[in-house]
């Protein structure tokens, strides 16, 4: 079986790195991936937003490196989140998990 996600994109925001309480470190990414085909209604190529998790020194070195509107290549895997609530109350829902991120391109620079 393969479980293999590959997406290229410029970051949304800056990456903030968080420590959880059992020492583990963390980031969340959004990724913008603009689509190769344009809107049929609109004429323009419409972007979809993905959110990434990234563990520990992926998370640590795409924080260090990277930057909002910086290119980076993402190889991750699809997981499925459960979370409970109340009781016999619960959902999921899909979450890509980070494997290997490759810096393409730093973010550009602008005049201000």
């Amino acid at each position: 079986m393969v479980n293999q996600v590959v997406l290229v994109g410029r970051l949304v925001y800056d990456p903030e790195l968080r420590e959880l309480e059992d020492g583990k470190k963390v980031t969340t990414i959004t990724l913008a991936l603009q689509r190769s085909f344009k809107n049929a209604e609109t004429g323009t190529y419409d972007t979809d937003f993905i959110r990434c998790t990234l563990w520990s020194g992926i998370a640590e070195n795409t924080v260090q490196y990277c930057k909002k509107g910086a290119t980076i290549g993402v190889v991750a895997r699809l997981s499925q989140r459960f979370f409970e609530y109340g009781e016999d109350e619960s959902f999921s829902y899909p979450e890509i998990v980070a494997e290997r991120v490759s810096f393409i391109q730093k973010a550009h620079k602008t005049e201000s």
